[in-house]
């Protein structure tokens, strides 16, 4: 969601919700979303939980150029396809294992990495069946946005990006982008990576 906003030039003010003491499941924050999970947008009075959601708000309401979300029916079709993807495979594979890792669960997460690894070796293909460095279209769209930022971390979570060049160059696409700013590395990985 931040990397969207960047791009789209709007401003925003970052609110730290704390996990350590459950701060996302208390009463003032379940009135935002019910299922007490983050990312949150407010914008004015409205309030928009969920990260595709709010994705495809901020796209409607302030993209001029309408081409994060496109409007043809087939190009529509496979940004939302991309994000059943965000919300399926890329939270159970590589966004689980990073979890676990950043914050130090004993869990093993064997499947998850492997389920990364069989989600990596999927979209690599597409990507390199493709004439576009982007997942839908010939630019950037909000599938973009939504898989970035699990895709690049991986690593975070112990799943290596080296066997898939054509996700590496999409990384690089992306983070060409006018107004791109990355998610941090957190201290574990940058240890993990050092070890």
């Amino acid at each position: 969601m931040e990397l969207f906003l960047n791009v789209l030039e709007l401003p925003y003010r970052k609110q730290h919700v704390e996990f350590a003491t459950r701060e996302h499941k208390a009463p003032s924050f379940l009135a935002k979303n019910l299922f007490g999970q983050l990312p949150v947008l407010e914008d004015g009075k409205l309030v928009i939980p969920d990260s595709m959601a709010i994705l495809v708000y901020l796209a409607k309401k302030y993209d001029r150029s309408g081409e994060w979300l496109p409007s043809d029916p087939l190009l529509a079709a496979q940004v939302q396809r991309w994000f059943s993807v965000a919300a399926g495979p890329l939270v159970e594979g590589p966004a689980r294992a990073r979890t676990a890792a950043v914050f130090g669960r004993d869990v093993d997460t064997t499947p998850n990495r492997a389920l990364a690894r069989q989600l990596f070796a999927t979209m690599n293909d597409h990507l390199v069946a493709r004439e576009s460095p982007f997942l839908v279209g010939v630019r950037p769209t909000v599938a973009d946005i939504a898989l970035y930022a699990y895709v690049a971390h991986a690593p975070e979570g112990g799943v290596s990006l080296e066997p898939f060049p054509a996700i590496q160059r999409w990384i690089r696409a992306v983070e060409a982008m006018p107004h791109f700013i990355p998610m941090e590395a957190t201290q574990t990985a940058a240890l993990e990576r050092a070890e």
